[in-house]
């Protein structure tokens, strides 16, 4: 399964990948608006973006969570009505919301971060882990 790899051990908290994403995903630089999020935590960095592992699902009253093909978690924001049930019971607080956007959103491990990040912290890798690990899984 395709996932955004993070090492929280290389990142220096520039938050490029905020900027990327939010400028090609919603096409402004806003970090309210980014698919992943860079926190501050002592002398380091947490970066927080989905892990792909699917707890959102079954939560979804409508079923407009699901995962693709590629095992990649997606919102069908045609059938999503906004209830924000997958936010609060994401275990990884890894799904977004800002009242701009009126749905949820999150990391579908696109790889524009990747591309910009100036630390090599993000990669796009197989994740071989059975799904209901990958939530554990510290750095990489």
């Amino acid at each position: 399964m395709k996932v955004l790899l993070k090492n929280n051990e290389l990142c220096i908290g520039c938050k490029t990948c905020e900027t990327t994403c939010s400028s090609l995903w919603f096409k402004e630089d806003n970090p309210i608006l980014s698919r992943i999020k860079i926190a501050e935590e002592g002398n380091s960095f947490n970066i927080n973006a989905c892990n792909q592992c699917g707890e959102c699902i079954d939560v979804c009253p409508t079923e407009a969570i699901y995962r693709d093909k590629n095992g990649i978690v997606r919102i069908n924001e045609n059938d999503c009505v906004g209830c924000l049930s997958c936010v609060g019971f994401c275990p990884s607080q890894s799904m977004f919301y800002a009242p701009k956007v009126d749905k949820p959103f999150k990391c579908i491990a696109c790889g524009a971060c990747v591309k910009t990040c100036p630390t090599d912290a993000l990669s796009i890798g197989e994740e071989d882990t059975p799904l209901e690990k990958v939530f554990y899984r510290e750095n990489v």
